[in-house]
């Protein structure tokens, strides 16, 4: 978490914000009454913040709450740091961010930590923040990413029309910092010559197979981060300066007021079992806005009543895969973010139909962490109770060097060493290089789903074989709504107390019986599986919809069992999001193949390949009804008989992907 603010408004800035670096730590604190009485170790923080503002004074000129004009009028607030004695004129790196910059720390009573902006400006750069539409100082209505695009372009026009500017705009963040730049990037702005994208997931709309629609859905099904995240975020009723005060005042009256809104807590655990779901805004006196309420703003609000695949998705700041980006690209992402899949398959699109130049501009480094946790590792990486070993990697002076290549038009050895995709092989605990995702070389496997009938809990006679078995013993179980498997790890982000994400052993969960447990046997040798797992499952059942979920793990000698990754799929979406939904019947058998989900994982000698098959996985996703309604304005559940079925006439498999190894 960033800070100690209530866990209900950390939600998606959770690990994106207080990470003590350059270009990861992007927002400030929270905000109370100003201390009159200071701690020791905050005395000592006082102390080294002002130290940092004496020595960016030294250096920058510096230039606050400049009201930036969009065309439509509204002013956005920007903060501007540039090199004294330049000697010419500069390129500038780009932080956009509905989070909180600025610059004076309302409750210690001093300036907030100006490191990154010191570092930028040392190194020849002019350092630009600014609060998107609707937040903080900026004018305007709130919509998630940044709306309307226009926006994007003008603050890039404004920075590169400044007689210190040498033309060149680079953006750089993480979380709601980064997911508005594809987009934009898309608009094909001159000035905006190159963007780093960090934890993205959210600003990609629909790639590929994937329609989440910036990490609404998974599968069709709802991903529950959003209610949490946004109860701190849609402020439409929130304090405003009058239009004319004077930039003097506005720099005045920060040191006061830093306009960032101190939430009620809540208790997430409980909040999310609210339903109808659309209500749970209301439940707990939320703020109304773009999530359950129409709005005047680009995509009309009420989120929650959208399909996977609603035209309202593509008019606000979603970058979707028919908007074309040709500008060089660094991008990060995590194994335990919230959407590494649609993230690489955007990654892998650009590269496909970039200009050939372009497309050979675009680098991925792939961390074994969580969302923008990026520079947390150490030389014990933890994702939960797992630990991954040294992970760390200068990030900083990669993203220096990128810059240096792409802004200022000099060598930049950093990045001509660089592979075009760097990513982390868990449990050998290493970093590994590629051209490509997946890597070069890698080839798929399959194991099918076999049992006697009763692959029911950890104690169950699942098995992951070779080949299908002959005749078909169905495994089945209850899915109840009032009583869905709970999420336990897993890749996500911001939704309070309510979940830990990270990988923990899951064997504890592993004995309710509305869980189907199938292993494959010890592997013989150490195994890379890197690249996308693909589930294929048969399943029946009486409800007119429902889910199935499935979460991958690694069993180690000791029987412990770690999750590696996960899926879900809501059954009426199962022939395509842009389709009407279908429905299923009592007595009739449906083939569904899962999305492919990306991971990096080495299956140690006596190591095993474990798959759990349930329905739930709450409130990581929410929770189907089973009614076949619109599920977020309903009260009331039904139970589901679910069954999944096994042999050779309904193969239920996994293909997963493999790197074979010639040399260590």
């Amino acid at each position: 978490m960033r800070s100690k603010r209530p866990a209900l408004h950390d939600a998606r800035t959770a690990l994106s914000v207080g990470v003590a670096t350059f270009f990861l730590a992007l927002a400030a604190g929270p905000v109370a009454a100003q201390q009159t009485t200071l701690t020791p170790e905050q005395k000592a923080m006082v102390d080294k913040r002002n130290d940092i503002e004496r020595q960016l004074e030294d250096v920058a000129i510096i230039d606050r709450k400049v009201m930036v004009k969009m065309r439509d009028g509204k002013r956005m607030a920007a903060d501007v740091y540039r090199p004294k004695n330049a000697g010419g004129k500069v390129p500038t790196i780009f932080v956009r961010t509905p989070y909180n910059f600025n610059f004076w720390d309302v409750k210690l009573g001093a300036p907030r930590d100006m490191s990154r902006q010191l570092a930028a400006v040392k190194r020849g750069y002019a350092y630009v923040d600014m609060n998107e539409r609707g937040h903080f100082f900026s004018e305007g209505n709130y919509e998630i990413l940044g709306a309307p695009l226009s926006d994007g372009v003008d603050a890039v026009r404004w920075m590169t029309s400044q007689p210190w500017s040498n033309g060149k705009v680079g953006t750089t963040g993480c979380s709601s910092t980064a997911e508005w730049q594809m987009a934009v990037v898309a608009e094909n702005e001159p000035g905006l010559a190159t963007f780093n994208v960090q934890g993205f997931g959210a600003g990609v709309g629909k790639v590929g197979p994937y329609y989440e629609q910036g990490n609404w859905y998974r599968g069709g099904a709802v991903q529950m981060l959003f209610i949490s995240w946004l109860y701190g975020e849609q402020n439409q009723v929130r304090p405003m300066f009058p239009p004319g005060t004077s930039q003097a005042d506005l720099i005045r009256a920060s040191k006061a007021f830093d306009l960032a809104a101190a939430m009620p807590p809540v208790d997430w655990d409980k909040a999310f079992w609210t339903l109808p779901e659309k209500d749970i805004m209301k439940a707990i006196d939320g703020p109304k806005g773009i999530f359950a309420d129409a709005m005047d703003v680009p995509t009309g609000g009420n989120m929650i009543a959208r399909t996977p695949n609603s035209p309202n998705w593509y008019k606000g700041g979603l970058w979707h895969e028919n908007m074309k980006i040709d500008k060089p690209g660094l991008w990060f992402m995590s194994w335990f973010d919230v959407s590494v899949s649609p993230n690489l398959a955007a990654y892998n699109h650009v590269r496909e139909t970039a200009s050939k130049a372009v497309a050979d501009q675009q680098y991925a480094v792939i961390a074994p962490v969580l969302h923008c946790a990026f520079t947390r590792a150490t030389e014990h990486t933890m994702i939960g109770d797992l630990d991954v070993g040294d992970a760390r990697f200068d990030y900083e002076g990669l993203v220096f060097g990128w810059f240096d290549k792409f802004l200022k038009g000099v060598d930049s050895p950093v990045v001509d060493k660089q592979p075009k995709v760097m990513y982390y092989v868990m449990g050998e605990n290493k970093w590994r290089n590629s051209p490509t995702w997946p890597p070069v070389g890698a080839i798929t496997r399959e194991l099918y789903f076999t049992s006697g009938g009763k692959a029911n809990t950890l104690y169950g006679d699942g098995k992951l074989a070779e080949k299908p078995a002959d005749t078909d013993q169905p495994d089945s179980f209850l899915y109840d709504p009032a009583n869905p498997v709970t999420t336990l790890g897993g890749g996500g982000c911001c939704q309070g107390t309510a979940v830990k994400f990270g990988s923990f052993d899951q064997n504890p969960q592993l004995t309710r019986n509305d869980i189907l447990v199938y292993d494959s046997e010890p592997f013989k040798e150490g195994t890379e599986v890197s690249g996308p797992i693909t589930v294929t499952l048969y399943v029946s059942s009486d409800a007119k919809d429902t889910d199935f979920t499935f979460k991958v793990m690694d069993v180690y000698p000791d029987g412990k069992a770690y999750n590696i990754t996960e899926n879900i799929q809501r059954m009426r979406y199962r022939d395509g999001y842009g389709k009407p939904p279908v429905w299923m019947k009592d007595g009739e058998t449906y083939k569904v193949t899962f999305q492919p989900i990306d991971t990096s994982n080495f299956f140690a000698a006596g190591h095993k390949l474990r798959v759990a098959v349930t329905s739930s996985n709450f409130p990581r996703f929410d929770r189907n009804l089973n009614t076949g309604g619109n599920n977020y304005d309903e009260a009331k559940g039904v139970v589901a008989h679910n069954v999944v079925h096994h042999d050779a006439a309904h193969p239920s498999k996994i293909v997963y992907t493999v790197v074979p190894r010639n040399t260590p």
